[in-house]
């Protein structure tokens, strides 16, 4: 049997922030003025973004107050800044990548979605992202965002060095 190594892998150090974020949240008690978004408008959202309409999403989904944060990165805070982020990331690929959602789960106000991402970057070749997006909804909208992936995804040439 072979020890393990007391170092975390990058995989493994994702893992444990995401389960910290959740274990972290603070409980709302159930009432009847208290809902989350229903399953209908996430599988809405999930087929703008499939749809590859990212800045669309962006609008019709995303509180004007709305907070993005990848892994640990920073925070970006606001609708304008937001779309501002999109309208970079897809102007430095050339083009829109390529997205699905492999399942999604609400809980309350809290929706978790497995996303994957496959982009085809210019001079590098074809690459590929899985993450799981954590949103806080308040009413119909999107108030937070954080997703959560293990870095070493992002490991090579060609890769957005902001995510």
């Amino acid at each position: 049997m072979q020890a393990r190594s007391p170092v975390m892998t990058n995989a493994e150090m994702a893992t444990q922030l995401f389960l910290h974020a959740i274990q972290n949240e603070a409980i709302v008690p159930a009432s009847n003025d208290w809902r989350g978004p229903s399953t209908a408008l996430v599988r809405s959202f999930i087929r703008r973004v499939e749809q590859r309409d990212f800045v669309g999403a962006i609008v019709h989904f995303y509180h004007e107050d709305a907070e993005m944060q990848e892994n640990m990165g920073e925070i970006r805070k606001g609708r304008a800044a937001l779309l501002a982020n999109e309208v970079d990331q897809m102007a430095r690929f050339g083009q829109i990548p390529v997205c699905r959602a492999e399942s999604f789960a609400i809980n309350g106000r809290k929706v978790f979605i497995n996303w994957t991402f496959e982009v085809n970057v210019p001079h590098v070749g074809r690459r590929t992202l899985n993450e799981v997006a954590m949103q806080d909804w308040e009413a119909d909208l999107i108030k937070r965002e954080r997703f959560f992936y293990d870095p070493a995804q992002l490991k090579g040439e060609g890769w957005i060095p902001s995510i």
